[in-house]
């Protein structure tokens, strides 16, 4: 595979760990500011609501200049919000910094699988987005954990300081790896917007709204449920979130694998898995055991949907990929601060900190019946293709 998609993994991996250690520090960020765990959850949903909506503006705003130096913007945008989150003095400044470290996500993703793609063979495209996509696993691994860690020991603030430091490191590797493709054509804003007129790929956003946005809202409020009904000690919540990354790194993997080779069948099985596993949590979120792996799985099966949803959105965009990309990566957050929102509404409601994994299950098998319809009006536009090229094909008859 080319070097540029470590270049592109290398900003995945700052801008996933931005995304998620948040979760892991979330009682140590709400006892500093005086507010509520379910409030503190807006810094989950407006980070989610900032990239829905910079995605589709910075990428559209981006189709002036190359690729490359869109790129590069973001990664900067990506280091100031960061640094303004580590400095906030109050509540509000803290989530206007991860709304400004929002806008740089989607734009990232959503340009980034577009580059990703054009760098190999049409038959490797979900693979390539995939390793793309890996930093986003890795930072699960080591820096969100880590991060969860320095957070824990040395506060929060140090954690967002590191973070904005990695936003440098992903900037080098951008400015070095990744190959200039020239600039747009000047045409390209209104093509790009030709892309929703096909209902699939709206069909494909919502069922990333839906299925994505169920592993958000058990993985939103991992550390209270973790401590309060698991009984793991809160420095346990690092290591359970090792495994989730640990999880979200082979469902990444696989995702791209089979994608390639199956996709609507892969998206099928990982979430029906996903929503059965989700109502399971309810209960096994009880048990330190049973709840480590249960949070496992759900990372693997979570994220084994990332590589199908996001080339088959490329696939029935191909006229016009980027806008439809970007606005794909908005969709994914778009459930994640919908299932965070609706997390803390049931916890708000007093059914406790395991509620929001059958809400996140009821997300997931909504998405697989969307996907169901997908792939129905799929099959129906190729068969209509199919018996309408006969047709057009055949000669008049002799008069």
């Amino acid at each position: 595979m080319p070097l540029a998609l470590l270049a592109l993994a290398i900003g995945a991996l700052g801008i996933g760990t931005t995304e998620f250690v948040i979760m892991g520090v979330l009682p140590q960020v709400a006892g500093e500011y005086g507010v509520s765990i379910p409030t503190a959850g807006w810094l989950v949903s407006g980070y989610a609501l900032g990239v829905l909506i910079g995605a589709p503006i910075l990428t559209v705003l981006g189709t002036k200049v190359s690729r490359k130096k869109m790129l590069l913007f973001l990664m900067g945008v990506f280091i100031a919000g960061n640094a303004l989150s580590a400095a906030a003095p109050t509540f509000s400044i803290m989530l206007i910094g991860r709304i400004i470290t929002s806008f740089a996500h989607g734009a990232f993703f959503g340009i980034g699988s577009v580059v990703a793609a054009s760098l190999v063979t049409p038959e490797k495209k979900a693979s390539a987005i995939s390793l793309m996509f890996m930093g986003l696993t890795v930072a699960n691994i080591i820096g969100v954990p880590g991060g969860t860690y320095i957070g824990q020991a040395f506060g929060w603030r140090v954690t967002f300081t590191i973070v904005a430091l990695l936003g440098v490191i992903g900037f080098l590797g951008v400015a070095m790896l990744v190959p200039e493709q020239g600039r747009p054509e000047a045409a390209r804003i209104r093509t790009e917007f030709t892309a929703f007129r096909n209902v699939q790929v709206w069909l494909a956003m919502a069922m990333t709204v839906l299925g994505y946005g169920g592993v958000f809202a058990a993985i939103t409020y991992i550390a209270p449920m973790m401590t309060d009904v698991a009984g793991f000690p809160e420095s346990g919540v690092t290591w359970l979130l090792v495994l989730f990354g640990i999880g979200m790194f082979l469902g990444n993997l696989l995702g791209g694998k089979y994608a390639d080779k199956a996709l609507m069948p892969m998206l099928f099985t990982t979430l029906a898995a996903l929503a059965a596993v989700l109502l399971l949590f309810t209960v096994t979120a009880h048990s330190q055991v049973l709840s480590a792996i249960t949070l496992t799985a759900i990372g693997a099966l979570g994220f084994a949907t990332v590589p199908p949803l996001q080339k088959w959105i490329l696939d029935q965009a191909s006229a016009a990929p980027t806008l439809a990309s970007a606005a794909n990566i908005g969709a994914f957050n778009l459930g994640n601060a919908l299932a965070a929102w609706l997390g803390g509404v049931v916890i708000d409601a007093g059914f406790g900190y395991t509620s929001p994994n059958w809400v996140g299950a009821i997300l997931a098998g909504t998405a697989l019946l969307l996907s169901f319809l997908a792939a129905y009006l799929d099959r129906r536009s190729r068969a209509t293709a199919t018996g309408a090229a006969p047709r057009h094909a055949e000669p008049e008859p002799a008069r």
